[in-house]
């Protein structure tokens, strides 16, 4: 006290400092009235808690003018406020002191605030970060790995701030599994729930090879001092030596959880590369007879037939070899570019514009077939119309291979294991070169029995007369199929059946089913009279049920409640899922499932996927199938739109595409390498359920 201000000599210890701006003054003597405090210049500094600052180190002297109100008190109590930080990464609370000074002291005999004691606990100084928490790894086995923070006495971890993560494409890191930690208040972040002792947590990892390896994780962390010091967040980086994932673990004791995609995955990075394009071509065999692949023998055909009389079985199968080749080329660097932009190229070939404009073209091509362009039209439409189906009449080289190019997206419409197999090679090692031998191979393999379909036809095709009229309107009504069919992948359900319907009985009409049959009528007409009647009856049925509100060219009376009433229904819908949108919507039911002992299955959908139509069509509504999921959570992710919350999802599974099935245990925790991929036939996912389920104790004890 100096008469009309308090001077006060504030010591800062080495390695500390206070923030200019959180100091404070406050009488708490109502006699004593406090003017604005005469602060020193501080220094400039830049940190993690407040950005750029001015501060005070070493000492430095505050004057507080101040102003008496009546009779001059003794003495009077003067509330002080302060925040200041350690150099090694600390921060203390903002601090309130209450002093009592003498107003007749002509000077203090210490400062009023020392802050030689808060760099201090009792008689030792806080503990660096890293010796404060001490991570550690240690892999359990092949997919799991155990992440731990030893924390020393005196000092506590925050649960929320914990976070891995990894730069590594090798793997795909799960949900971590972080044990209950102890509710505590504090001035940092309120109520939080944190660690007092060391913390041990579980990290469940899905690969793509189960090879030894060495993977680098990084962990996000934050904790305190109990004293009243709070670290900056934290990151170290650190490595741990994961082993082979086939040879170790609880799920490899029962059958190798490893799925098809994972062992042909193996295969191209372990095997030579004769033994992957030898694999992969055979595998292109096999889906050369799958729904996405069979329809490009009409599009083959209708190229081959434009040759007319020309065609001959050495012509037909240059034709198609163009063909498959522009729709290998094609397929290939789709998936190798996606790879590598990242980006979702069976959601992107499957864009509503895409496929309207490729259905559009199959009219187009149609229409040609049909001659209908030689009606009556404007001559500038006509004009057009005649030079684009005159280069496929051509049959050129050339039209062929640009023709399997634009084919290349029905292959995209389905995502099957090897698919899945290749990019996931391409991604996680960004090895590009076997991953995209392993596409070339199999999509020659899809498109080789379309070599036979054209060396074929150039041989059985009918050279002039009437029959090649008949051939090619037969192409005709294939391509308005065709077209109906990719349409079918954004189109209502109900629309859908309604243009079936339509182009059936039109094929009714075409096969005579209403013409006359006479005595004179060769057995040819009465046969086309037969089937052609068939396919009008059916075409009015698909037409009555499209009217009733029928959703299934299959079932097309199941609205007017016809063979079963409401059961069958019922069963036609299948299983009944639990949409899904985010990370967060799906962490939430698992946790609840968990939570109440029961399994999960994820199932990845999307409208324009056609597989996935197969699998609620034929698989979901199989009585065993729905009697092993009986008990489990069915959640289903819609990726139709494949916005930013679809894409963080497909990434947070290391999912490529539709339809694929994940499996989770009561215990909360991915059944790895029992994923599905593409189509499955009902008996084999009813077998594969109880399989990947077999393996979770929970289940089997509340089986027992």
């Amino acid at each position: 006290d100096v008469g009309d201000a308090l001077e006060i000599d504030w010591s800062i210890e080495d390695g500390y400092y206070l923030y200019k701006n959180k100091l404070g003054f406050a009488s708490r003597t109502g006699a004593l009235i406090l003017g604005t405090p005469v602060l020193p210049q501080g220094l400039e500094h830049e940190d993690e808690f407040f950005g750029r600052q001015e501060i005070y180190r070493e000492r430095f002297y505050a004057r507080v003018p101040y102003t008496i109100i009546g009779v001059r008190p003794p003495s009077i109590e003067l509330e002080i406020r302060s925040q200041g930080c350690a150099d090694l990464g600390l921060c203390y609370p903002p601090q309130v002191w209450v002093e009592e000074i003498a107003l007749d002291a002509a000077r203090l005999d210490k400062p009023l605030i020392d802050l030689s004691g808060l760099g201090r606990s009792g008689s030792d100084e806080f503990l660096p970060v890293d010796e404060a928490f001490r991570p550690a790894l240690f892999p359990i086995d092949g997919n799991t790995i155990e992440v731990s923070w030893q924390v020393a006495p005196g000092y506590y971890l925050y649960k929320d701030k914990i976070k891995v993560t990894t730069t590594s494409g090798a793997v795909q890191l799960g949900r971590l599994e972080l044990p209950p930690g102890k509710l505590k208040f504090d001035e940092f972040f309120g109520e939080s729930e944190v660690y007092l002792e060391d913390a041990f947590a579980r990290l469940p990892l899905a690969r793509a090879t189960p090879d030894a390896m060495d993977l680098e994780l990084m962990l996000d962390y934050q904790g305190c001092a109990e004293a009243g010091l709070c670290y900056p967040p934290t990151t170290r980086t650190l490595t741990v030596r994961l082993p082979e994932a086939a040879t170790v673990g609880t799920l490899a004791a029962t059958d190798p959880p490893l799925s098809e995609q994972g062992r042909l995955a193996k295969l191209i990075t372990g095997s030579s590369l004769w033994a992957v394009i030898v694999t992969f071509f055979g595998i292109g065999l096999l889906l050369a007879l799958t729904p996405c692949v069979l329809p490009m023998v009409p599009i083959l055909s209708s190229i081959i037939a434009g040759e007319g009389k020309d065609t001959t079985p050495v012509r037909g199968f240059v034709l198609a070899l163009s063909y498959v080749l522009g729709m290998s080329i094609v397929y290939t660097a789709a998936g190798v570019v996606a790879v590598a932009a990242g980006l979702q190229v069976q959601a992107a070939f499957n864009a509503p514009w895409v496929v309207t404009l490729f259905a559009g073209l199959f009219v187009v091509l149609a229409v040609a077939m049909f001659g209908g362009y030689d009606v009556q039209m404007p001559s500038a439409i006509q004009t057009r119309l005649a030079s684009i189906s005159g280069a496929q009449q051509r049959g050129t080289t050339v039209g062929a291979f640009i023709m399997g190019a634009l084919s290349a997206l029905i292959v995209t419409a389905c995502v099957a294991p090897a698919l899945v197999a290749a990019l996931a090679v391409m991604a996680q090692t960004g090895d590009m070169l076997r991953g995209g031998i392993s596409l070339f191979a199999m999509s020659l393999g899809m498109g080789a029995p379309l070599l036979l379909v054209g060396a074929a036809q150039g041989h059985l095709l009918p050279k002039a007369g009437a029959w090649m009229t008949t051939i090619k309107v037969g192409f005709g009504f294939m391509l308005l199929g065709l077209a109906v069919w990719m349409l079918s992948r954004i189109l209502p359900d109900g629309v859908t059946v309604t243009l079936w319907g339509v182009l059936i009985f039109m094929v009714g009409v075409f096969l005579g089913g209403l013409t006359t049959i006479g005595t004179e009528s060769t057995s040819a007409q009465k046969i086309g009279k037969g089937f052609g009647v068939l396919f009008l009856l059916y075409g009015i049925v698909l037409l009555v049920g499209a009217l009733a509100g029928g959703t299934s060219v299959i079932r097309p009376l199941a609205g007017l409640g016809l063979g079963g009433g409401q059961g069958n229904l019922a069963e036609a819908h299948g299983l009944e899922f639990k949409r899904i949108k985010t990370v967060a919507d799906f962490e939430r039911e698992l946790d609840a499932a968990s939570v109440a002992g029961r399994t999960v299955m994820l199932d990845f959908y999307a409208d324009w996927c056609v597989s996935c139509k197969e699998m609620e069509a034929f698989t979901f509504t199989n009585p065993q199938v729905q009697s092993v999921l009986a008990d489990t959570v069915l959640l289903q992710a819609d990726v139709t739109a494949n916005d930013e919350d679809d894409q963080a999802l497909l990434e947070r599974f290391g999912v490529f595409g539709p339809p694929t099935i994940i499996f989770f245990g009561a215990d909360g925790r991915q059944r790895d390498g029992y994923e599905v991929v593409g189509y499955m036939k009902a008996e084999k996912f009813a077998d594969h359920v109880q399989r990947a389920f077999a393996t979770d104790p929970t289940v089997t004890a509340r089986q027992d």
